[in-house]
């Protein structure tokens, strides 16, 4: 993300050919390349460009199936997140950073303190929603017979040929699992919304509990002689 944003072309250029590359490419494509790397490198070297080696390694154990699934979303959900981050940072008012600057408020402490607490507004929702999708896409890594979730109901309704209840019981394991991240969601964006109004509003549970408070009134009132 900050190389996207820095003065360095090289650096700019560097981090748009990386974003532009994994985007354009499907996820299950960059899964099975990963998991298939020894085929196209038998043995990967790090030494000097056009060089000596330094030392060289064997390809063929050092990728496993599980390593491969964490390298492919690694690095798919890292060009993504980049743009996310990137375009919060944009969203912020360069003269807050020129108004900063005339302060003499150093360059770390003015991303720390005025930047990104100010960015994590925009950035929070679609971070999130980021996040959600790339739990539901550790399904494609299935494709590797890693033992995640749909894999795990696909074996048990290949064995017992219940199908749909046990699509359901993913279903209902996906559905549980994105409300509780979509609960952390909405505590985050209630941190980073602090300063934006003068009161936040309730919570689910402080709604809850109003609502009984003035239910528990309205019956004391109605008990109550005149």
């Amino acid at each position: 993300m900050f190389m996207r944003l820095s003065p360095n072309p090289l650096l700019r250029v560097t981090a748009y050919g990386y974003v532009w590359g994994v985007r354009s490419v499907p996820l299950l494509v960059q899964v099975l390349f990963w998991f298939n790397i020894s085929y196209l490198y038998a043995r990967l070297s790090i030494g000097v460009p056009f060089g000596p080696e330094f030392f060289s390694f064997s390809t063929t154990h050092l990728v496993s199936s599980v390593s491969a699934a964490v390298i492919a979303l690694s690095v798919n959900e890292a060009a993504f997140a980049s743009e996310i981050v990137r375009a919060g940072v944009l969203s912020v008012s360069h003269g807050q950073l020129e108004a900063a600057a005339a302060l003499g408020i150093p360059r770390r402490r003015q991303l720390m303190r005025i930047v990104l607490p100010q960015a994590m507004r925009t950035i929070a929702p679609n971070a999130a929603n980021q996040l959600i999708s790339l739990f539901k896409n550790t399904s494609i890594v299935s494709v590797m017979a890693i033992m995640e979730l749909f894999y795990t109901v696909q074996v048990i309704y290949g064995r017992t040929s219940r199908i749909v209840p046990m699509l359901l019981v993913a279903t209902a394991w996906y559905v549980l699992l994105t409300t509780l991240l979509t609960i952390f969601q909405y505590y985050v964006e209630r941190r980073f919304a602090k300063g934006t109004t003068r009161a936040l509003p309730p919570t689910p549970v402080e709604r809850v509990r109003l609502a009984i408070r003035n239910l528990r009134a309205a019956a004391t009132d109605e008990g109550t002689p005149r």
